[in-house]
């Protein structure tokens, strides 16, 4: 079923935070579009800049085809033009992937972001000729989507070409984590494409993409946290880079939690749950050990969003050995991290000043190699 709203306007640069949202799912493992509904509305009054449904967090691979589009109803219907929205239109050919770009056009989406083939790991030639076919064959502006971890790469020239051969071709969304890779595409795009939008995927190295120059992020944290990921993006946007540096080490702990929990994106369902929806257990079955484990991370991420006046402390209570708040988020406390609890992973070391700045020289040695 389509909407019959207008489409949004082709070349709206995407940038700031976009969540890539969770589907929330009731009893019988079937979408629960009024939670999914109420879930949409809040993550808009929290500030986040726009939504990227059918993503890697919404674990669109998990849902049939028809599925993904009723995602897609519900969320555009919801949204009704208040944020970009980012459509998640990855399917497993370039007919199907055209087919879905038309659709999501037809219904209102802003643009959409397409995974690099997976399964076959393809040639840089071959990624190129997939994402060129369906840029000369969608109406929908298209943003890349480069998650090595589960696709085909896109390497820094095959970026560069299709950015060059593709108006269509508006941005990319990269979940490598990789600095330099980011800072080489950047370099290599921007002085010809200035409103080619960058978008990072990588929870933990926000900060670092946002001073090497991304526009934004889709960062599966920002639908736990989306006060967090929004108050991160405007203190670099003014530039307080210390403050963001603080809160990344923050979200660090929180993203660190969370991804490491049974499987992905469990976590994430998890901690939306906490922050008072009705999230229901993902599709992917978890053993009776995943289960257990998943209970004990419940009181854990409970705390940390405690910590910060996010949720209610859990009734078993929390580790009193918390270091004090060591600054603030607006008027809601955001400390630094809790000591770590049984079975559950360290907080992270803060760098020194020291180690920021040799990383920064590491990645600038790199750029002149390039």
């Amino acid at each position: 079923m389509q909407l019959t709203t207008n489409p949004q306007p082709s070349g709206q640069k995407l940038r700031g935070i976009l969540t890539p949202n969770i589907v929330p799912l009731d009893d019988q493992g079937r979408i629960h579009e009024s939670e999914l509904r109420r879930y949409v509305d809040w993550l808009i009054a929290q500030g986040v800049h726009g939504l990227y449904p059918n993503g890697s967090t919404g674990e669109f691979l998990r849902f049939t085809a028809d599925e993904r589009r009723e995602i897609m109803r519900i969320i555009l219907d919801q949204v009704r033009g208040r944020v970009p929205v980012l459509a998640g239109a990855a399917e497993a050919n370039t007919r199907e992937t055209i087919r879905a770009c038309e659709t999501y056009y037809d219904m209102g989406a802003t643009a959409v972001a397409i995974v690099s083939p997976f399964y076959y790991k393809l040639s840089p030639r071959a990624v190129y000729a997939y994402f060129k076919e369906i840029a000369d064959n969608t109406p929908i502006d298209v943003t890349l989507y480069n998650i090595p971890l589960f696709a085909s790469p896109i390497d820094v020239p095959t970026v560069e070409r299709l950015a060059l051969d593709c108006p269509k071709v508006v941005g990319i969304k990269d979940s490598s984590g990789d600095l330099p890779h980011m800072a080489r595409m950047i370099q290599a795009i921007r002085p010809h494409r200035p409103e080619f939008s960058f978008l990072t995927g990588w929870d933990a190295a926000l900060v670092p993409m946002l001073l090497m120059g991304c526009d934004g992020g889709t960062n599966a944290s920002s639908g736990v946290v989306p006060e967090i990921t929004r108050k991160l993006f405007d203190l670099c946007e003014l530039g307080q880079y210390q403050q963001a540096r603080e809160i990344q080490f923050e979200l660090i702990t929180l993203f660190d939690a969370m991804i490491g929990a049974a499987e992905f994106p469990d976590g994430f369902r998890l901690g939306v749950r906490l922050r008072g929806f009705e999230t229901g257990a993902g599709r992917q079955p978890l053993t009776a050990e995943q289960q257990i484990e998943l209970s004990k991370l419940g009181d854990a991420l409970q705390c940390l969003l405690a910590r910060h006046g996010l949720t209610n402390a859990p009734h078993s209570g929390c580790d009193p050995k918390m270091a004090p708040a060591a600054f603030t988020f607006g008027s809601t406390p955001l400390a630094s991290s809790p000591s770590a609890k049984a079975g559950t992973p360290p907080a992270p070391t803060p760098l020194t000043e020291d180690q920021l700045t040799q990383i920064v020289q590491t990645v600038l040695t790199e750029l002149n190699r390039a």
